[in-house]
């Protein structure tokens, strides 16, 4: 069986945008060759092995986090002090990056996290218009010309062997709906976990922080 590293990053190599409508750019940090040498690097460090993982889908990458690294809830800043990479990027962070190191860290560590889990999105690609991060429904039509698109690239991630009992969906009431729907139909996984989107945690609840923290070790832990 080859090892994970390879598959996926095969899978980020074969990606293939989607038309979208008028006024939408693609964020697609994965086709910049420097890029791609920081997110082989991350891979072959965490991911260098033939076991199985189960999934967290978050919505799509942002500009300052996975728009940058090309890899899923990881900014700049936790890239290198979380995950042990140096890089060229700017050292900048973002605040769903910060939950969710955060989270990982009281699971175990980075490397024990990395083994149980991929992180990856319901749509692997982000979106930009007008300089701004759009999530894929918040555009009727963006959410119809990219459903195909999400389908195909579901099924490429499980046929690397990922684990299908249950997922976790991060993000809320749209990307939990729409991602459900898609599962009712399409019976990817058996059960989806969903958990409060981190940036309304740190934008709205910060206080609260704790308290999702054990929610996200909760859901975590079912992978133990």
């Amino acid at each position: 069986m080859p090892v994970f590293a390879e598959g996926i990053l095969n899978f980020y190599r074969s990606l293939k945008p989607p038309h979208l409508p008028k006024g939408i750019e693609i964020l697609f940090p994965q086709k910049n060759k420097e890029v791609m040498k920081v997110v082989e690097t991350f891979f072959y460090k965490f991911y260098n092995d033939t076991h199985s993982r189960h999934l967290i889908f978050g919505i799509n990458p942002g500009r300052f986090g996975a728009g940058t690294t090309g890899i899923n809830f990881t900014a700049p800043k936790q890239l290198k002090e979380f995950c042990g990479i140096d890089h060229y990027f700017k050292s900048q962070t973002e605040l769903s990056a910060e939950f969710i190191y955060e989270s990982i860290v009281a699971f175990g560590s980075v490397k024990e996290f990395y083994e149980h889990y991929f992180v990856t999105s319901v749509s692997p690609l982000g979106f930009v218009k007008n300089g701004v991060n759009l999530n894929y429904y918040d555009d009727k039509k963006l959410q119809n010309a990219v459903t195909p698109f999400i389908i195909t690239n579901i099924q490429k991630q499980l046929a690397l062997g990922f684990k299908t009992d249950f997922c976790i969906c991060i993000g809320g009431d749209k990307n939990l709906k729409f991602f459900s729907a898609l599962n009712k139909e399409r019976k990817f996984f058996d059960e989806i976990i969903p958990l409060p989107h981190p940036r309304f945690i740190m934008q709205y609840r910060r206080r609260q922080k704790e308290k999702y923290i054990q929610q996200y070790l909760s859901a975590f832990r079912r992978s133990s």
